[in-house]
Parts: C-alpha cells; structure tokens; sequence
C-alpha cells in the first residue's frame, strides 16, 4: 500500500479535503480459478475507517468486471457516519501500463451506501483474453486510489445562496451533458436562441426538444434549487437505460446542435446557431515546379486538436496547418501537368464568435487494437490570439480587418479513463476574473490559477510516507484534464454576452414554470404540515364489486383505488363520521367501521368493528389500533345495509361471540370470470348446507342449483384455495371474521375435462401468474404500443392468438416475437422460434432477470415456413445506372449461391436478359470472398458481412492467359497516433487490367466505369496497397505485373487503390469512430 501526499486546492466553500491520496495494491493470484461470486481485497485504514475492494471476478449479473469501493467495517460504524470519497479503481495492464483501465468516480458512503463503484468496469472477454495484457501467469493487478473529505456539506450548502447559480441533476451517467448545458446556457446568444425558438403551452415539454430546452433554461435562471434534466431527456426519446450510459460530451454537443439546427429552420432564429460556432477553413494544393493550385472550402462547427506530442494549444495550431510536401512517390497528380511535387496544407478563412476546441484526449490504438486516453501535460492560454505571428494560421482570403483575439469562456474537464469517469465544467459567465465550477449539483467560486494546474493534466510527484530508508519520490498520473475549450471572441464578446430579460421569455413559458412552481411548494407545505395530518382509506362493498375480478382477483380491494380523506389527527371521530356522510350519502347512524388486520398469511382482511369507546377517541387514535405498515394511512371498512330501495337502513347488532361476517365471490368457470357476490353474517354453529339457497339467490341461480365452495386462504408464495365441507360448522372449518368464500356450479367429469380452469383453485392459480406484457413493435423498440394482461402459464399459441386478435391478424402463425435482453434494454438479436418455448414465463426470461417486454412483427408468410427458409439481404449493384437496391431473398437451407442469384433475376432490372450475375462478400469496404455457384446458402452469413450482387462483365468472360482480374478499392490516408493508416470508404469492385496496359489507360475506362467528373477525378491517386501500405503509381506504369494470376483467386489485400476525399457530406468531425463494441452513439430521436 502507498500513500501519497497532495495540494488542497479547494475553494473556500468546498469542503475539507484530507490532504491525501491513498493508493492501495492488490495482487489476485490464480484469478482464472477463482469459483467465488465476489471477492474482497485485504484492509487499508484511511481516515479513521477501514477500506477494501470488492470485485465480481464473473460479473454481477452482467458480461463485465465489477468492481467496488467497499468500507469494510460499516456494520459496526457509529449512527450517523458519513465520508464523501474521491476515488479511481483500475486493472493493471502488466505488458503496458499505459493501457492500464481506470474509472473515476466519488460517493457519499454511509452504513446503508456502503459501497460503490462500477458493475460494467471492463467486459469479461477483454480481462480474460491472455493477449492483451490483464491476465499474466493468471495473475491480476488491481488499484485502487482514494481521497477522504472530513465533511460533506451537500445537504447544507446552497448554490444559489453561495453563487447566484443553481446546479443541474445527475440522472445516473448525465454528468457529461450537464457539463455541455452549462456552458450553452452561459452564452447568452445561444440561451436567448433557444428562447425564441416558436413553442407553445399546449405542447408537453417531454414530447419537445425546443420547449424542454427552454423550460430546463428558464429554471436554470430562475430557480433557488438544483433543476431536473428528466424533460430534456425524455424529449430525445431517451429511457432510463440511456441516463446511465455515459457519452462522449463532444459528440453530444455535435448532435444536439444539429437537431437544434434542424428545428431552428424557417424561424426567427434561423441560422443562430452557424452564426455563433461556423467557421471555415481552406485545404489548399499547390504545386511547386508548375502553377497550379487548388483549394476547396470547408465549415466546422469545432476543431479537434492534437495533445499527443504538442504542449500547448498554439503548437497544436501549428500542427494543425503545418506544409505536408507531397514528393517522391507521393506526388500530386495535377491536371494536364501530370504528377507534380507539391504542398498540400489548411490554412483559416474566418473564425467563428464562439471557439470550440475539441483536444483529442483519446486515441486509437491500432497496435493493440484499443482506446486509450493522452494524460499528456497540455497547456492552454486565458487570452488566445490567432492572429500572432503575422497571421500563419490565416488564409490569404481572410479577412484582415477582423482581429482574432479570444478569451476563454469555459473549460470542460474529463476526469477517469477511456471506459468511463464524470465530467465537470470551469465556466466565467461574463468573462471577469471569477471563475465558478459547476459539477452536477453543487456550483462553487474557484481560483482559476491553482485550478489550471490541475486541468492541464500530466503528472504530479509526490512522497510516500513511511519512506523507509530509501526515500524514493514517485509520480501519479493526473486523471482529471481539459477535454474541450471554449472561447468568445474579444470584438464580438458584447453582442455574445447579450442581455436576456423577460421580454425574451414567451408568455407561456413564464406561467409554466410558475404554476410548476406553485405546485411544488405546495406540496412542500402539504410535507410540512404531514406530522399533523393522516389519510383515511375507507372501502366498502360498492369498491369490492368495481374491483374483484378486473383490477384484482385475490383478497377485496387494492386501497389505493379507493377514497381517501385527509383529516387532522385531531378531529374527533365523531366529527369524521359526518364528513363520512357527507361523502358517502350515508347517515352517520347507518354507519359502522371495521379495522382491517394483516393476518400471518400476508393477506388483508376486515378484523373487527370499532367499539362505542374507540369511536368516542380522536381519529389519530384509530393508528394506534391500526397494524397498518404506512404509518400516516388508516384503512377502514364501511358497512353499510341497503333495503330493496337500495337506500341505506339500520344494521344489525353484531354479537362478537357468535355472529362471522364472511365475504363470498362468484365464479363461472365457462367464462372464466370472478365476481364480489356480496357479503353474509353467520353464526359459528351453523353450516354452509343452510345458507346455500342464500347463495343461489346472491348468485342468480335457482335456489336448488349444486355448488361448491373453496375458502380463499392465501395467495403468497403460492396459491392456497381449499374446499370446504359443507357438513361442518363454520367454526370446525375454522373460518372467522373477514374470510372470503369462493363458490361455482357444480361441473360434470365430461365439462371439467374440457375447460382450462374448471374451477376455482385452478382459476386462481393461472390469475397468480398473471402478468401485463407491454407489447412493441420491433421497427420502434423504444415505443410501448399496447399492453395485454396474460398468464406466466399461457402455451406459446395462446399468446400469439391473443395478440393477432389485439392486432387484427388473421393468421397467428405470421407473428413471430422477440424477446428483451435485460441488460440492454433492448430486442435480443435472435426471436423467439415457433413453438420454441413452452409458455410466457420462458419469453420473459432473459438469464436470471423477467422481463415484461416483447417485441413483435408480423410477417408476410407463416413462420413454421419461415423457419424452413433461411433470408438473406443482398444488395443488387447495377451496371450503369451505379445505384444499389436491397432484396430480401428467401430460400430453403439445403439451396445454393445459384439458387440466391436465379430468385435476385426475377427482381431487378438487367442490362443484358442472360447477363450472369455472381454474389460477393463485402466487409470494411474491401471483397472477402466471391461465391461460387454450388456454395450451400446455409453456410453464408450476412449479419457481419455485406452480400453485395453484380452482372459479370462481357469483358472478364474473354481473359487473356496474362490478363487480371484485380478488386480496387477507395481509401484515404489518415493520422492515427502519429502514423499514417489506409482506411477505406465506398464501394469496392472487380476490375479487368490487359497484358502490357499502362496506368495512364486503366484510369480511363476507370473513371468511365465511376462516372467520375473531371473536376474530381483529376485530384485522384492511384496506389498499389498491399497489407495496408499504399505505393503510388506512375501513369506509365504496367499494372499487370503487379498482379500475376488471371483468376479472381488472388489475395483480397493485393489491390488497386484509389485515394480521394470522401465525399459524403460531414460538418462536425465524427467524433469516437473507434469507438468500443459495447458503447452506443449519442442519438437524439424526435
């Protein structure tokens, strides 16, 4: 274990921070073999408590490493001990340290929040691959470092008070878009956009973007207390599993800015948001032995930035437009002059009012194949001037008369590693000297010049205590470093930092807020008032028949669907009679209470009557008789007698010691309903056989109809319903107040065989497992459409006909249903077969988790037949219209290549009727694989690889013996981590290259073949690349002596490339395109 020391740079309304850093080690022999669940480190003691790790070596209940921060001694610490941590928990990469994974977090720990950390630290599959650098001799390296506040003052500390600001809330991982809300909301011409943008008051701020936007802005200027982001998110078409997915803040500012930019058009505020962030720059070539010269201008709306290698911003400017001379083999190929040395660079035409710089503070490692996060020491100026140095960073088409000096306006700051951590922003609203910190919640003053030092990252030394004779200093790693800067530009810093007042603010938007407001304090008074106040819950025979055998089946009532009143404790019970009266048009003397009693059973059944006494007591004394488990509810039974007129008439005396009040349901087991029958006094000596004529009269029946009777016992775990011997007493059956008598018809043999509950007990049971599916369409996974009310136990065709009748479908077969991964949230990749699961219960299940979500699709043919076919997607390219078209194709398993090629015939247009077609497989924009015809379709897969069809060209059926058949490809070169890497776009193809035909001739029929216009194709390069080295071309060159063999039987890495700008059209740098497999994109839906 090693402690290291640190510098308190807290502000003084921060709270105390131990003026340490405690870092603990832990070695896992045998980690492979571990056969616990989890498993916990030794103990560290820091801050006067005992710490350790916890990790779930297999998971916890997911595919990943978790790992925790636990305190070890929590079940003996004092009530009320609290500690706030700053901590980071990494796995050690043994081969590099630098790929090392560590995730940053803090927590209040408490006895009951004893431990925290992160249930998706690494995937399993990463840790226990032995390539990459966790496991080595199964031996793994855990860290952990920690930081002790001496007190936490959250629950006192007010933002606004301290500030004049208020924080926004953590929904769970949303650290990242409070920190990019912060920073829009500071710049007053962005926030006074928003505010124009045309809403109304009947719209739901959760159904749109710009009147969320606007709501979440107004409270931000004018709430005391932290402000909700719920709105906001549920108006991207977010759930709750996006609010605990973390995203890169980048790539959130580019996409919401595009929505905002979308919804802005055709508005007054049209153009807002290109005028405050677009800037545009020039990529030029220039020749150097000939004139020549060409340029193309480009927008952004931020610009990404080297860290690695560069200690500042400016040198990453300087990187950003240094001269690449293309020469030697990487000559240009300039029009009608041929391949020409030259320059190639980017030079500013303009800069935007608003500078968002983007430090590319994590990088691919293709070596490793992996996202690594640059801590590298990387500074940057409070004042920027990018006009210094005579304007080397200024086009000539510039414009000199605007002066390019900037002022920092905010800093974004990520704290942790590559698979996660919290962000936090450093923001000055009006570009003084006072800088404020605003992290989630709490929004703090903060000296910007001890702050900077900490967010330029790097490495900070520091001593260990108890040294020892050696005294070695080492180094940290600071985790925590600016991620993205913000700068306003000097001349137009007025009209940026504009007033907003309340003309800006729409009408409506302004009674929204105040009437959310009133309701809020509302209800805080209601909190405040509460130890006064009570809820009485009062249910009665009319609620027993509106809710037995729709909204319950088991025990008389939900109480929460019946009336409540709120009384003073207080209030005389005589009084509350009458309010009774009032609200039930009963009179106070036809009116006789029963309290309700939880029995053993965990049922809830009407005990007893209150007495003369107890109804002589206030009303707060009934919860002193009550065994209710909420202690402000009190729930009562009203009985009340009604005469033949249905109006309410003198109850009889109720004789404690003889007289059993009991409750009686009716079933139908043909129509498999339940119903409340009504309610009965009898006496404890009597027998059921004496009141069955009663019960044929409550049930409708002929007086001598045969019925039998169930007791409804209990219902929890498990169903119990037994029948009851109409020859003994009541008190022999051990029946007692508050007890429910089910009864039905008597069935024949012949009918109970034939019906699915043919009585009681059985229709209970299936009712047990009764269970609401929220059903959604497979096209919108995200959309809850419809809900259906089934049983665990319904067969795999009772669920599919219940949801073709919901549907109109005719034929149930055509449905086919997916069911919920529980982890993601989302359909699983494979459906559920025909008939492939036994009942309901097994469609919910996912692992160890139920589920009550399925998503459905109807089919155009049956899905026995379905399953009998395998469907492949195939993409049909055209010969000359270079389009693409996608079939379905649908084929039985034992077909061939040529089967998929013969059915594709029938549905696309041919150039030529006997054209031949062949089927190829496509993947990262290069061919893998040409099928031969007799190839088993059952042996293709097209959910990683594209199928991608063509006609065979006349050309390629008459090859010469020295001819080749070559695939070319489009690529571009691209910087990754300081080396230059092929990366390829568009669509690949096969091409015929003649013996002895120059490259100067090729390029002809080439750009004929791509229809390519002159203006671009002249700018094209042509390489030979072989394992992903690119060795440009001369036009005079023979091709054919690169590829030596005739047949399409070559290597697919071998290939003709041509290099060229994607033209694809892309504002914003696409940020993360390496992202991990297991992370998602920021996507905003409406």
């Amino acid at each position: 274990m090693e402690v290291s020391g640190g510098t308190d740079n807290a502000a003084e309304n921060q709270p105390a921070v131990d003026p340490r850093i405690i870092k603990y080690t832990w070695t896992i022999q045998n980690f492979s073999r571990l056969n616990v669940r989890k498993q916990y480190s030794g103990v560290f003691e820091y801050n006067d408590c005992k710490w350790r790790i916890l990790i779930f070596p297999r998971g916890n209940n997911a595919d990943y490493l978790s790992i925790y921060l636990d305190v070890a001694d929590s079940a003996i610490l004092p009530y009320g001990w609290s500690r706030c941590a700053h901590f980071s928990l990494a796995v050690v990469n043994q081969v590099n340290s630098k790929y090392s994974i560590r995730r940053e977090t803090r927590h209040q720990f408490n006895a009951r929040e004893s431990d925290w950390g992160f249930a998706s630290f690494m995937p399993l599959g990463e840790l226990y691959d032995p390539t990459r650098g966790y496991l080595v001799h199964d031996v793994c390296i855990i860290e952990a470092e920690v930081a002790v506040f001496r007190s936490m003052d959250n629950w006192f500390y007010d933002s606004k008070k301290e500030t004049g600001f208020v924080g926004l809330k953590n929904q769970g991982a949303t650290c990242y878009m409070n920190s990019l809300l912060q920073t829009l909301y500071h710049i007053p011409y962005f926030r006074k956009a928003v505010y124009h943008m045309p809403t109304n008051g009947i719209d739901q701020p959760s159904a749109s973007i710009p009147l969320a936007l606007q709501c979440l802005f107004y409270k931000l200027q004018h709430s005391d207390g932290t402000v909700e982001t719920e709105e906001l998110t549920k108006s991207f078409g977010w759930d709750t599993y996006d609010a605990f997915l973390q995203h890169d803040v980048q790539e959130l500012n580019r996409v919401l800015c595009e929505k905002l930019e979308e919804k802005m058009k055709r508005t007054v505020v049209e153009g807002a948001i290109q005028h405050l962030f677009e800037g545009h720059q020039k990529n030029y070539i220039e020749c150097v032995n000939v004139d020549y010269k060409s340029g193309r201008k480009e927008s952004f709306y931020d610009l990404q930035l080297d860290v690695k290698g560069c200690p500042d911003v400016y040198a990453s400017f300087d990187k950003y437009v240094a001269v690449e001379q293309l020469d030697g083999d990487n000559k240009y190929h300039a029009e009608q002059y041929g391949l020409q040395d030259a320059k190639k660079g980017v030079l500013f035409i303009d800069f935007p009012p608003v500078l968002q710089l983007h430090l590319k503070r994590f990088e691919y490692d293709a070596v490793h194949n992996i996202m690594v996060k640059v801590n590298d020491r990387y500074e940057f100026p409070l004042e920027l001037d990018l006009d210094r140095d005579n304007g080397k960073y200024l086009s000539p088409d510039a414009d000199g008369k605007v002066r390019n000096l900037y002022t920092l306006h905010s800093v974004l700051v990520h704290s942790g590693g590559v698979h996660g951590g919290h962000y936090y922003a450093f923001i000055r609203p009006t570009l003084s000297s006072q800088w404020y910190k605003f992290d989630d919640e709490r929004v703090t003053k903060e000296d910007i010049n001890n702050a900077l030092e900490d967010l330029y990252g790097g490495e900070e030394h520091a001593m260990q205590t108890n040294p020892g004779i050696n005294s070695i200093p080492f180094k940290f790693t600071k985790h925590s470093n600016a991620y993205m800067l913000v700068y306003i530009r000097e001349s137009d810093k007025d009209r940026i930092l504009c007033n907003v007042d309340e003309k800006d603010i729409a009408e409506h938007l302004r009674e929204r807020v105040k009437k959310e407001q009133e309701e809020k304090e509302q209800r805080k008074r209601e909190r405040a008032e509460a130890h006064a106040y009570m809820i009485v819950k009062v249910a009665c025979d009319i609620d027993f028949a509106r809710q037995i055998g729709r909204d319950i089946f088991f025990d008389l009532v939900d109480h929460d669907k019946v009336r409540s009143i709120r009384v003073q404790k207080l209030m005389p019970f005589s009084i509350f009679k009458e309010e009774i009266a009032k609200e039930f048009r009963v009179p106070v003397q036809f009116q006789r209470f029963w309290l309700w009693a939880r029995r053993q059973n965990h049922t809830y059944r009407p005990n007893r009557p209150l007495t003369l006494l107890e109804e002589a007591q206030s009303v707060g004394y009934l919860k002193e008789l009550s065994n209710n488990v909420r202690n402000d509810e009190v729930n009562l039974f009203l009985e009340v007698e009604l005469g033949r007129d249905l109006q309410p008439v003198p109850l009889r005396p109720y004789k404690e010691e003889d007289d059993i009040l009991l409750f009686f349901k009716l079933y139908d087991p043909e129509k498999e309903e339940l119903r409340y029958a009504g309610r009965l006094f009898v006496k404890s000596s009597g027998k059921p056989i004496d009141i069955l004529s009663k019960l044929n009269e409550l049930a409708g029946y002929a007086l001598d109809e045969e019925i039998e009777l169930y007791e409804e016992i209990k219902f929890e775990p498990s169903i119990m319903c037994e029948p009851i011997d109409k020859r003994f007493t009541f008190k022999s059956s051990q029946l007692e107040d508050g007890d429910i008598v089910c009864f039905q018809k008597s069935l024949s043999a012949e009918t109970s065989q034939r019906l699915r509950c043919p009585d009681v007990p059985s229709f209970l049971v299936y009712q047990h497992n009764v269970q609401v599916v929220h059903f959604r369409s497979l096209e919108k996974p995200n959309e809850d459409e419809f809900c259906l009310r089934l049983s665990n136990l319904d067969t795999y065709d009772e669920v599919v006909e219940r949801l073709a009748c919901r549907l109109g479908v005719d034929d149930p077969s055509k449905i086919r249903l997916t069911s919920q991964n529980s982890y993601s949230q989302r359909p699983n990749s494979s459906p559920i077969k025909y008939r492939g699961v036994e009942n309901l219960l097994e469609m919910l299940r996912h692992y160890n988790q139920i589920s009550d979500i399925l998503y459905y699709e109807i089919l155009d043919m049956p899905l026995p037949e379905l399953q009998g076919l395998i469907t492949l997607e195939v993409a049909f390219r055209h010969a000359t219209k270079n389009e693409l078209e996608t079939h379905s194709i649908r084929l039985p398993k034992e077909a061939t290549v040529g089967d998929v090629l013969d059915d594709l015939r029938k549905k696309v247009e041919l150039c030529r009727p006997n054209a031949e077609l062949r089927l190829l497989e496509v993947s990262t924009h290069r061919i893998s694989k040409v099928f031969p015809a007799s190839d088993k379709v059952e042996t293709i897969n097209d959910n990683n690889w594209t199928l991608l069809a063509e006609e065979v060209p006349d050309e390629e059926k008459a090859l010469g013996q020295h001819d080749c058949l070559i695939p070319v490809y489009h690529f571009m070169i691209e910087d990754a981590q300081n080396r230059m890497q092929v990366q390829n776009f568009g669509e690949p193809f096969l091409f015929v290259i003649r013996e002895d035909e120059i490259l100067a001739h090729i390029k002809i029929r080439i750009q004929k073949k791509l229809q390519a216009p002159d203006e671009d194709f002249c700018k094209w390069k042509f390489a030979f690349v072989s394992q992903d080295r690119a060795e440009y071309l001369e036009d005079s060159e023979i091709l054919s002596s690169r590829f030596q063999r005739s047949s399409i039987d070559v290597s697919w890495d071998l290939y003709l490339g041509l290099e060229h700008l994607d033209n694809a059209p892309r504002r914003f740098p696409i940020a993360n395109q390496h992202r991990p497999s297991f992370e998602r994109p920021v996507r905003i839906f409406n």
